[in-house]
């Protein structure tokens, strides 16, 4: 059984097959959508996203020139500096954002396609709890503070130096992007569905 969160209409649930839709009989919402290719997409996303993972952290995201100096800054860098200038929280926050937390969510991605793929009968509860951890931590992806990290840099030393985006900016966004991708195109059912089918 299963209620449709828009009017609260009790619904019994079938077993729906990978690319169907089940819609509310009242308010016509959708109740549960399941993914078709859930793992080739997940796998594919994730697995482009672990590719770009390293130049996004190894590849300048800013160049700036000021009076002739030139400086190109990493996420690393931007994390180090940050911590030497006493704002360790900031520096905690931008390290784990930027590079642990991308890493965690494409390695628990990559666990749970591969367990899904060879059909592994146990850790299911662990496997859910690892999917909902995954989509928990997904919100402090940070792409939009970087954005207007940059966005008030380049307005507010716009007359002083000269910003540009690095090779770093561009790949650590398609890692955000591609990462947020592989999270929704995962179907969680997947973990379940043997034992649904048998029952």
């Amino acid at each position: 059984m299963i209620a449709c969160k828009t009017c609260g209409q009790i619904h019994a649930m079938p077993h729906l097959a990978p690319g169907t839709v089940a819609k509310c009989v009242r308010c016509g919402s959708t109740i549960r959508r399941r993914t078709s290719a859930s793992l080739h997409r997940t796998a594919a996303f994730s697995l482009a996203a672990l590719l770009l993972y390293l130049p996004a952290n190894v590849f300048p995201i800013l160049h700036m020139n000021l009076y002739g100096t030139s400086s190109e800054n990493t996420v690393w860098e931007g994390a180090v500096r940050l911590f030497r200038d006493g704002q360790w929280f900031i520096a905690a926050i931008v390290f784990l954002a930027s590079m642990i937390i991308p890493l965690f969510k494409l390695l628990g991605l990559f666990f749970l396609v591969t367990s899904v793929q060879l059909n592994l009968s146990r850790w299911k509860l662990f496997r859910t709890w690892t999917f909902r951890f995954i989509e928990l931590i997904g919100r402090w992806a940070m792409l939009d503070v970087f954005v207007l990290a940059i966005l008030v840099s380049l307005v507010k030393l716009q007359r002083l130096a000269t910003i540009m985006p690095g090779k770093g900016l561009l790949a650590f966004t398609a890692v955000v992007v591609l990462t947020l991708l592989a999270s929704a195109s995962f179907d969680p059912q997947l973990i379940w569905d043997k034992e649904s089918s048998e029952s």
